[in-house]
């Protein structure tokens, strides 16, 4: 399991990385609606939906990412729309949904929360790589949920004892949270000193990195909870030794839109 996660991931990150390099403005919008369109599925999936359903919504999201293709030139107002919806869902509804546990299966609205959520981080992904030096910026973002990760990771294997969230994700300590902590804060230093940092804010923005910290621990958390209730260990076989897409970008579905959003806010307030 171990060497095919390994594998994977090399075979993944290079694609990755050249895409947020290489590609530009409607090739790299559709790249990322290609990840969101699958990870629409599996959303799905995770609603416990039939095969007729699941291929309308994939279609939708489709159709709904190509309508945002052609509209890219609007992209801000679109965004701007969102905006409240992306706050409300992931620092209120969110946190709300892991305390009371509600079934997705049973949501009549699962859809337009899965547009949302994937809607919603593939207008960040365009929107960031449209900035100057979008490139860099993008791939820091992605990196506050990679650090967060990696530091829970391993300071939960070596402190953990007190579960976050034994219910939803036994594997999860306090201890794994606070060891995120104090990698994304360095992580939060170093950035600030890099060239890009000022375009952050410097050192100012490491309070906005706390909480998107908080918010990708919520996003993990909740795409735990969907698959526990769907009775699923992974949310697919896409990506071998690692599950589904959203398996990956389960935090990034938090970081994603919400840093944007900030990011409009900050740009509002100037």
């Amino acid at each position: 399991m171990l060497k095919t996660r390994i594998l994977t991931a090399l075979v993944l990150l290079p694609i990755v990385l050249l895409a947020v390099f290489k590609l530009q403005g409607l090739a790299w919008a559709i790249f990322a609606l290609l990840i969101c369109a699958l990870g629409s599925w599996e959303w799905a999936r995770l609603c416990g939906w039939q095969s007729g359903r699941t291929t309308i919504f994939v279609c939708l999201t489709a159709v709904l990412g190509g309508l945002g293709c052609v509209a890219l030139p609007q992209l801000a107002v679109i965004q701007l729309a969102m905006m409240i919806p992306i706050l409300f869902f992931w620092c209120l509804i969110a946190p709300a949904w892991l305390h009371f546990k509600w079934p997705l299966a049973r949501l009549k609205s699962a859809g337009i929360v899965g547009w949302l959520v994937l809607m919603g981080s593939w207008l960040a992904m365009v929107r960031w790589h449209e900035q100057t030096n979008g490139h860099w910026l993008l791939l820091a973002v992605l990196m506050i949920a990679w650090v967060a990760d990696t530091s829970a990771y391993f300071a939960g294997k070596a402190f953990g004892k007190r579960k976050l969230a034994p219910s939803i994700s036994p594997g999860k300590s306090w201890e794994g949270v606070m060891g995120a902590y104090i990698g994304v804060t360095l992580y939060g230093v170093i950035l600030a000193n890099t060239p890009i940092g000022p375009q952050f804010g410097g050192y100012a923005m490491i309070p906005a990195i706390w909480l998107l910290t908080a918010l990708s621990v919520v996003g993990d958390l909740l795409e735990s909870l969907f698959k526990r209730q769907a009775g699923l260990k992974d949310s697919s076989n896409l990506l071998p030794g690692h599950g589904g897409i959203l398996d990956r970008i389960d935090s990034q579905l938090a970081v994603l839109p919400v840093s944007s959003a900030l990011l409009i806010l900050v740009s509002m307030l100037q």
